[in-house]
């Protein structure tokens, strides 16, 4: 009896260490996937992105510099969605330690439209008839009261000068307080050098 009641145990023993054994190597080990997602002009990082387990229905978001987070199972198909960019899918490898880092780029979903011609008229024959209706002179040329000197000189004075015109202004006064940092400026006419010089040009008659 002894003896049988000694294998009885025994066979218990083995039965439940073998059931223990089974279930821990049928318990899959649960890995922290972390990393970024970029997108095709991204450098910061695309935020907004979908990361789902479809099978889990279990997911995340992606931050505004692009990282996320999740837990997974190794064998997990792993979805990366986001508007105007195509679907990324990644498969959770099985060898991997318990953590696990990535970089998915995101590719954008491009539609190209049919070209539109946009025109101001319903159809070409009223473009037409539009046109024929023109009474442009083309025979007398270019209005010679345009080119009056008065008017030339006129319009000169009065034309506010242009973005060329108020750079070299803008240049000229910042080169001549630049050389008036250290000193004052000094006048050409109260110069008697300058003076001497101009009435001996003045009597050679240069």
């Amino acid at each position: 009896m002894n003896r049988w009641r000694f294998f009885i145990i025994v066979s218990v023993l083995l039965v439940c260490g073998i059931s223990f054994s089974s279930q821990a190597q049928s318990k899959k080990r649960v890995i922290q996937l972390s990393g970024v997602i970029l997108g095709e002009d991204s450098v910061s990082g695309l935020p907004g992105v979908h990361v789902y387990i479809p099978k889990a229905q279990r997911g995340t978001v992606s931050l505004r510099n692009g990282f996320f987070s999740m837990p997974v199972l190794p064998g997990d198909s792993v979805v990366f969605s986001s508007i105007g960019y195509n679907r990324k899918h990644y498969i959770v490898p099985n060898s991997v330690n318990e953590f696990l880092t990535i970089i998915v780029e995101m590719t954008p979903d491009l539609t190209y439209l049919d070209e539109v011609e946009i025109m101001p008229f319903p159809t070409e024959q009223v473009f037409k008839e539009a046109i024929l209706a023109l009474n442009i002179p083309m025979d007398k040329g270019m209005d010679n009261k345009n080119l009056n000197a008065e008017l030339l000189a006129l319009m000169l004075q009065t034309t506010p000068m242009d973005g060329a015109a108020n750079y070299k202004y803008y240049m000229d006064q910042y080169a001549g307080s630049v050389s008036d940092r250290y000193g004052p400026r000094t006048n050409p006419f109260l110069n008697p050098f300058n003076w001497a010089k101009f009435f001996r040009d003045l009597k050679k008659k240069d």
